[in-house]
């Protein structure tokens, strides 16, 4: 048996998928590094992860190792670890309430909506918008540089740590809107045609049909 054909039986098996699984499994060490205050660990962790994410739809492109389940599995794998990183980041009072209170309230919303526009209209299709990805870019940064600010008190990475959370509170609002009007404006669109729209959806990579918006 070739191995793209071991692949496509078994897409568990393709560098995307391992990769996604990976990110996945970095969450609970992830997660302890931070409670046991190791912010070195936690950093270097959080680094590895955020590669595996652009590495994991660069390697679908160009191996041509594309799968329905790597388009679920990446964006919940994302959805996994940054929700888990930024409950411990605010049991450890190292982020505002407000900024915790503002991705989850988006993220529940954003699987209502996916939720209802299935069960009224059957529509699975659910794409992420050029504000969806960069509220993803933006709530990386921010983790990246809370953990970071715990390394260092530099003046530059105290003001990086501020932008990067008040833009990921602006673009979780922006984000949260626009998906709210795109569903307004698609609920009485015919669903798609269920055709694969391309590798794992990073936040660095294309929209992935089926998958749950970022």
């Amino acid at each position: 048996m070739s191995d793209d054909s071991t692949v496509h039986s078994n897409p568990l098996r393709s560098a995307p998928n391992l990769l996604t699984l990976l990110r996945i499994c970095m969450a609970p060490f992830l997660v302890a590094a931070i409670l046991e205050d190791h912010y070195l660990l936690s950093f270097v962790l959080f680094v590895a992860a955020g590669l595996t994410d652009a590495l994991d739809g660069l390697l679908a492109r160009i191996l041509k190792q594309r799968s329905m389940l790597g388009h679920y599995l990446d964006p919940v794998a994302d959805k996994l670890l940054l929700s888990t990183i930024f409950l411990v980041l605010l049991h450890k009072s190292l982020i505002p309430i407000t900024v915790t209170v503002l991705v989850f309230g988006r993220d529940v919303g954003i699987l209502l909506v996916a939720a209802i526009l299935y069960a009224a209209v059957g529509r699975r299709e659910f794409y992420p918008s050029i504000f969806g990805k960069a509220n993803t870019l933006a709530q990386i940064t921010a983790v990246a540089a809370v953990l970071l600010h715990q390394l260092t008190a530099a003046y530059w990475v105290a003001c990086f740590r501020k932008f990067a959370l008040d833009a990921t509170m602006v673009l979780t609002v922006a984000s949260g809107l626009h998906y709210a009007w795109l569903a307004s404006h698609r609920g009485g669109a015919p669903p798609g045609n269920g055709r694969a729209g391309g590798p794992n959806s990073g936040p660095m990579n294309g929209p992935a049909n089926g998958a749950v918006a970022k």
